[in-house]
């Protein structure tokens, strides 16, 4: 069945655009990009999702050792095209058990990557970039910075900035955000097939994260 758009902030039903407005609304947030239902892993869920992003959809790459993808999702309609775009990842979390990364990338405003990161949002806030940063990520030659905000014990969220976009890496729970230190650099799934190699990500079962998070709210 399919889910009704959701507002990405808060997950509240949302009115479509009418004869007033020619944005989504949610009575608590205003004008949104409307979450779409979270997409299950695999080849055709992917495929339909690249040609919508407006925004990189990150992944890490290589990916940790035994990690697979477990999900999308994005935020946009037909019109808007995707303006916020989420990965999702499962696998061995450092000190046992199974781990959850969530990698979104958005326009700023959007607010998924702080929902998901458990914040009131839209965007990380100011001063978070004040420190030097806490790590540095690889795309395409270029450096990407990170920093670590502290959001609880549940999950380690790091963000910054990459390609004019907010980049947030959610991980859940927060011993998981231990491998920051192994993920090195991203690659965009738009270019899966840049330079004539094919970048085939191998996919897992549904992630219960993304799902639980992102799960529509009543009013």
């Amino acid at each position: 069945m399919k889910t009704e758009p959701s507002c990405p902030r808060c997950g509240r039903a949302v009115q479509p655009p009418g004869l007033w407005t020619s944005a989504w609304q949610c009575d608590v947030h205003g004008a949104v990009a409307p979450l779409q239902g979270v997409r299950a892993p695999g080849t055709s869920s992917l495929e339909a999702l690249l040609p919508q992003a407006r925004v990189p959809v990150w992944i890490p790459w290589p990916l940790p050792a035994n990690w697979v993808v477990t999900g999308f999702a994005e935020a946009g309609d037909e019109r808007s095209g995707a303006l916020a775009t989420v990965v999702a990842l499962s696998g061995p979390d450092p000190l046992g058990g199974v781990g959850e990364i969530a990698i979104v990338a958005e326009d700023p405003g959007v607010g998924l990557g702080a929902r998901l990161a458990g914040l009131d949002g839209p965007d990380p806030g100011n001063g978070f970039d004040a420190a030097a940063a806490d790590a540095k990520l690889r795309f395409d030659g270029h450096e990407i910075a990170l920093w670590n905000l502290a959001v609880g014990r549940d999950r380690a969220v790091y963000t910054g900035e990459a390609l004019a976009h907010w980049l947030w890496i959610v991980f859940a729970s927060a011993d998981t955000g231990l491998l920051m230190c192994e993920i090195n650099s991203l690659r965009d799934l738009r270019d899966i097939n840049d330079g004539g190699v094919a970048l085939e990500p191998p996919f897992g079962a549904a992630s219960p994260f993304l799902s639980r998070v992102l799960a529509p709210r009543e009013r």
